[in-house]
């Protein structure tokens, strides 16, 4: 039986932290946690040095880092993706694709299906995340147009069959014909389906609640407000997603995809509960600013890389995020005002329950995976840890 004790530690909880403390591993599972130092023979010790431990980062909604892109369609990029997100705390991530080829979309399916079975240091894999084609062409960001369509069950049903089971998530705009029986179809078969990209009202929200879906992605981004036809205002996705108190919403929180006030709000209306923080990060998270590429390497378009995000070379739109996990819980720390354990619930326990793997995930607690992560006060992380498997280390 391996047996690992981190002590001397601040332990993270969603209500607290815990001063000089301590966490046995035994066999890849949290056994014991405790005030204090742990004192086992023939055990393994990493001393924390007083920093904080948490439960490892989850990251729902993540296109790449290290300059690579899942949509590369290579063994080798998803491990540096893996690798690189490891290095900021991330311990478990969904791989999420943009809009593409059916080709290119099928290529990436058997590269995940070879790469999940890995053993590797870094973040593992927890389903992908699709985001399209189904988006509105309004709001359709940095998605290729040339792809995008509405939900058919000729087309989704193929797309499933050769994911063989191994879609975590898949997001729509519910507004589009046949959205809705879309989302049904997802529901049905342990997916789930998110909102974004959408040009949907609140009553197109509405019908897609009513269907049980309960998820938007990257809120804000890409999505309605307020709207004006002939002269009436209407309630827009946005709103929607206010209103409608069970909804569950992802936000890049960089400070430049949403920013500091409209942070300040969303965590007021909805709550930690209610916020699963992504870095909806392309190939350039990691890397240093300058020109990149949205998407794959063969078939994605060039991008520019500053004030901390990626942009459009005409300077139009966003083209992606940059952001790592550290950085997100930084910002609601640092900028917005945040307790620790509030920014850190939105980056753990949060994610967990949206995935459904709360029972396991997302807390340090017996009985639950050893996916930790030791960061400083300013949110530097010093290592991570998978089933008790130090993945990345950065003490000096």
């Amino acid at each position: 039986m391996n047996k690992l004790v981190i002590h001397n530690a601040r332990i993270i909880t969603p209500t607290c932290v815990t001063d000089s403390s301590s966490i046995l591993i035994e066999d890849g599972r949290i056994k014991v946690v405790q005030e204090g130092r742990m004192d086992l023979e023939n055990a393994e010790y990493v001393d924390a040095c007083g920093n904080y431990l948490s439960p490892g980062f989850i990251d729902l909604h993540t296109h790449g880092a290290g300059n690579a892109d899942f949509m590369d369609n290579s063994i080798e990029a998803c491990l540096t993706i893996a690798s690189t997100h490891a290095k900021h705390g991330t311990t478990l991530l969904f791989p999420t694709t943009l809009t593409s080829t059916d080709k290119e979309l099928f290529s990436f399916f058997e590269t995940y299906k070879k790469v999940k079975t890995m053993e590797y240091n870094g973040a593992v894999f927890g389903g992908i995340h699709l985001e399209g084609p189904y988006f509105s062409y309004k709001y359709r960001g940095a998605q290729d147009p040339r792809f995008l369509k509405s939900p058919n069950p000729n087309d989704y049903d193929r797309i499933m069959e050769h994911a063989d089971g191994n879609i975590a998530c898949w997001s729509l705009a519910p507004e589009l014909p046949g959205a809705i029986e879309f989302g049904k179809v997802l529901i049905k078969k342990g997916i789930r389906p998110s909102i974004g990209h959408t040009e949907a009202t609140y009553d197109d929200v509405l019908e897609a609640y009513k269907a049980g879906i309960r998820s938007m992605t990257h809120f804000y981004s890409a999505m309605e407000g307020i709207t004006r036809k002939n002269a009436m205002r209407y309630a827009g996705c946005i709103e929607a997603g206010y209103l409608l108190e069970d909804i569950d919403v992802e936000i890049i929180a960089d400070g430049v995809h949403v920013p500091k006030p409209l942070l300040e709000l969303v965590f007021k209306i909805k709550g930690a509960e209610h916020i699963a923080l992504v870095t909806d990060s392309m190939r350039a998270a990691g890397m240093p600013e300058g020109k990149s590429i949205l998407g794959s390497l063969k078939n994605g378009q060039e991008v520019l890389v500053e004030d901390g995000v990626a942009k459009m070379l005409d300077r139009t739109a966003f083209a992606g995020s940059v952001a790592t996990a550290d950085r997100l819980i930084r910002t609601m720390v640092k900028i917005v005002g945040l307790s620790i354990c509030q920014a850190v619930q939105m980056m753990t326990a949060t994610p967990a329950r949206i995935a459904k793997l709360d029972d396991k995930k997302g807390a340090i607690k017996p009985g639950y995976d050893a996916d930790l992560v030791i960061f400083d006060d300013n949110i530097d992380v010093k290592a991570s840890f998978v089933k008790g498997k130090n993945i990345y280390n950065n003490f000096k």
